[in-house]
């Protein structure tokens, strides 16, 4: 059972626009995906394992239909795209690749050290015909010099934080395009390479945001 609180909204986000400089298409999307989840897996903070992704008909809209593909099989593999399309929903057979979704396990560090697995962040590549694009969001705490109670914690942020700092900066490097941060929510938001820590009271604590947990 997970020990991690885990926010229904994002508390920070990051979107790299491509359009620019990766060609459009499934092919050019998996190769991205593939060389951010490299970076991702060499800071352990995803093993990919299971790519989701919704089906839609152009110029009218979703099918209504998911699909799921477990793969251990590098996402730039030259097959892979075969089996993504070889999923397609036979009742929409002119049916395209929405959002790919990437999934995997990887690894915190909570106050004593002691290493933890759970789905840190969320990682989805865009193969429209515009042009590809790459979401990168987390739901945890971990990254903020707070905790969801407004209790600092920062032995929990500093075995953390770090490393989400480095990978967003050498994802950049790799897609040499600079991110645009998401929207904030009622978590959190993201600053360039990190999540915005609001000042604590005279008490030492911040706000209490467990209530929507």
């Amino acid at each position: 059972m997970s020990t991690l609180m885990r926010a229904p909204k994002e508390c920070g986000s990051w979107y790299w626009d491509l359009e620019e400089s990766v060609p459009p298409g499934l092919g050019s999307a998996l190769a991205v995906a593939a060389g951010v989840t490299n970076v991702l897996k060499r800071f352990d903070l995803m093993d990919p394992v299971k790519l989701e992704y919704a089906w839609y008909v152009l110029n009218v809209g979703p099918t209504g239909v998911r699909s799921t593909l477990f793969t251990s099989q590098p996402l730039d593999d030259p097959d892979l795209p075969r089996k993504v399309l070889g999923s397609r929903p036979v009742a929409f057979p002119d049916a395209e690749v929405g959002d790919l979704h990437i999934g995997g396990a990887g690894t915190w560090f909570d106050a004593a050290g002691k290493g933890r697995r759970e789905w840190l962040v969320e990682l989805s590549v865009s193969p429209s015909p515009f042009g590809v694009s790459v979401n990168l969001a987390v739901h945890h705490d971990i990254w903020s010099l707070l905790d969801f109670s407004g209790r600092p914690h920062p032995d929990v942020y500093q075995r953390n934080a770090p490393r989400l700092a480095d990978a967003l900066r050498e994802i950049t490097t790799l897609l040499s395009v600079s991110p645009e941060v998401g929207e904030p929510t009622y978590f959190g938001h993201a600053v360039e390479f990190g999540i915005y820590t609001s000042e604590a009271e005279e008490d030492g604590l911040g706000i209490d945001l467990t209530d929507r947990l």
